[in-house]
């Protein structure tokens, strides 16, 4: 018997989870992954091929797009001012995002195709498209052309 047997559920859409998660949305996407310990909320979308890490939050109502990579422990959040009573504002992230381990992305934020954002940040505001922010606040540190350039010259 295969040691994995029991942890890993195969959705119908394709997607796989990994037990022990909470998953309160059923659009979530072919080749999708989820991690052991996320919680999904209701009414969140996921796209195709993403790859949510172990103990990721992803509060009601969220947007995720496809090809998106989530880091472990990171927290997607809709409420910006706690506890507002349902005045929420879901974050959205659209494809081809990579977030880094440990991330927070405050409600209502934005993240456009092709960003990136680094370990730890907490992201406050809309992050345009192909661009690497870090840091808490995040900040704009280089195109996704130079971070490219520096991954595979091992920089």
């Amino acid at each position: 018997m295969n040691e994995l047997d029991g942890r890993k559920v195969d959705l119908p859409s394709g997607a796989t989870v990994w037990k022990p998660c909470m998953i309160a949305s059923d659009s979530i996407g072919e080749g999708s992954n989820i991690g052991a310990m996320s919680h999904i909320g209701r009414n969140v979308s996921i796209g195709k091929n993403c790859r949510i890490q172990g103990s990721v939050y992803i509060a009601d109502g969220c947007m995720i797009g496809n090809e998106v990579f989530i880091g472990p422990n990171s927290t997607l959040t809709n409420d910006r001012h706690p506890p507002s009573g349902g005045k929420w504002a879901p974050v959205i992230v659209e494809d081809n995002v990579v977030i880094g381990a440990n991330a927070t992305i405050v409600a209502g934020v934005i993240l456009n195709s092709g960003c990136i954002i680094g370990a730890g940040s907490t992201v406050t505001c809309d992050i345009p498209s192909k661009q690497v922010w870090a840091g808490n606040p995040a900040k704009f540190l280089m195109t996704s052309e130079e971070y490219d350039s520096r991954r595979e010259n091992d920089e």
